[in-house]
């Protein structure tokens, strides 16, 4: 599947899935009309058209998601750093960073993830 792309609400809906997965169409409902403040009709809506994109599978009322949360972070990630920083990960780092300090232990976990993703290694 090319667009993993979803609208926040649809991202939101989404978590729930996630989160109760395999869950009862029926127990979604309650779900989202708890969570989301959704009605019945949308949350319906909702689960066809996303079983229609590929991200859910909807049987005998039982939903499932067929693409995984991280796979939609790392698509959304992808997406927000091209459109804000022209794909530059140092100037989403710089500005996500700002003014903020970090500690030893989570400099350390940034370069180990950047020492796992260095081209040619």
């Amino acid at each position: 599947m090319e667009d993993l792309k979803l609208c926040d609400s649809e991202y939101r809906f989404m978590l729930l899935v996630w989160e109760a997965a395999p869950v009862r169409s029926g127990e979604l409902v309650r779900l989202a009309g708890e969570r989301l403040g959704w009605k019945k009709s949308t949350t319906y809506t909702v689960i066809r058209k996303l079983s229609e994109r590929g991200f859910l599978k909807n049987e005998d009322s039982v939903v499932s998601p067929l693409v995984s949360k991280d796979r939609c972070q790392a698509v959304e990630s992808d997406y927000f750093v091209n459109r804000t920083f022209g794909g530059s990960l140092p100037k989403f780092l710089a500005a996500f960073l700002g003014d903020k300090k970090i500690s030893d232990e989570e400099a350390r976990e940034i370069q180990r993830l950047i020492d796992s993703h260095r081209e040619g290694e």
